[in-house]
């Protein structure tokens, strides 16, 4: 790990996370959508229409992730540092620092007096990822749940 203080994000990993969560995406969409044909719903359970919920809202926070992803990919380390300076609050002392961090996603401008502030990435991208896991997790607990007392109602019968 180097030791400079004006690093952002490592483009070898940012761009790992964007090839490997694009495709990420396309295949949830794809699985997503095969779930729309008429077979498909005529075997539809409860349990299983929580699951699609549940792989629906993860794949949305996952795009919304990479959309801010690509917020910090198009932009050279002169424009990140250019960003930094324009942004910066009123009565900040110098700036001395930059660093990317990916979770959360964020590109941050250190200063002098040791405050700092995010910037590039919308602010909305970070809020709206975390309530949308939490949804994603909700609706996986409820799917498991269902999967769960149809298979003991199952069992009971037999």
């Amino acid at each position: 790990m180097t030791s400079d203080p004006w690093q952002g994000h490592d483009f070898a990993a940012l761009l790992s996370i964007l090839v490997a969560g694009a495709a990420t995406v396309l295949g949830l969409t794809a699985y997503l959508c095969s779930r729309f044909t008429r077979q498909a719903r005529e075997q539809y359970t409860q349990f299983a229409v929580w699951r699609d919920v549940s792989l629906a809202t993860a794949a949305v926070a996952l795009a919304l992730y990479l959309w801010g992803c690509l917020h910090v990919l198009f932009l050279e380390d002169q424009e990140q540092a250019e960003e930094c300076e324009r942004q910066r609050p009123e009565g900040t002392p110098t700036l001395v620092g930059r660093r990317g961090d990916f979770i959360p996603l964020r590109l941050v401008c250190e200063a002098s007096d040791g405050r700092d502030y995010s910037v590039i990435i919308p602010d909305y991208i970070n809020p709206t990822v975390a309530v949308l896991l939490l949804l994603t997790l909700a609706c996986a607990l409820t799917s498991a749940l269902l999967h769960h007392k149809q298979g003991t109602t199952t069992r009971k019968k037999g």
